[in-house]
């Protein structure tokens, strides 16, 4: 069954084993490990969110900034991917993965507000992600 993993690095580390620093020190390598060891999509989230599958060249998300790092974000991209890839039953969860990754990092990049972002702040943006709004 098609699985997509959607690990922050400390949660990478805890299902490879290492420590958390191991993880950054090779991002794209360990997404790597993490799809070949679980056979899955891994989407790990971080600066330059890496999505990885295994026999497949893996790829960095553009979009985004450090206020994704706040409670209740990865619960969005998440539950947003989930509905994404509802609608394409044929996708093994990479372009489903990939497509929800780079909206999810404009939505962010799109809220003007300098303080922390709310994961509903974060929901109400990502409608109107595909559109800039500088």
């Amino acid at each position: 069954m098609p699985t997509v993993l959607t690990p922050h690095p400390l949660e990478a580390a805890r299902l490879l084993g290492i420590g958390a620093a191991n993880v950054q020190s090779d991002r794209i390598q360990r997404a790597c490990d993490l799809a070949d060891l679980f056979a899955c999509t891994v989407v790990l989230k971080g600066s330059g969110t890496v999505i990885a599958s295994p026999g497949q060249i893996p790829s960095i998300n553009p979009t985004g900034n450090a206020r994704l790092g706040s409670a209740g974000t990865g619960d969005v991209l998440a539950g947003w991917l989930g509905g994404v890839w509802a609608q394409r039953p044929s996708d093994n969860g990479r372009s489903a993965a990939a497509a929800t990754v780079w909206r999810h990092g404009r939505a962010a990049d799109n809220v003007r507000f300098d303080g922390p972002l709310l994961a509903a702040e974060l929901i109400d943006a990502m409608p109107g992600s595909l559109v800039s709004v500088d």
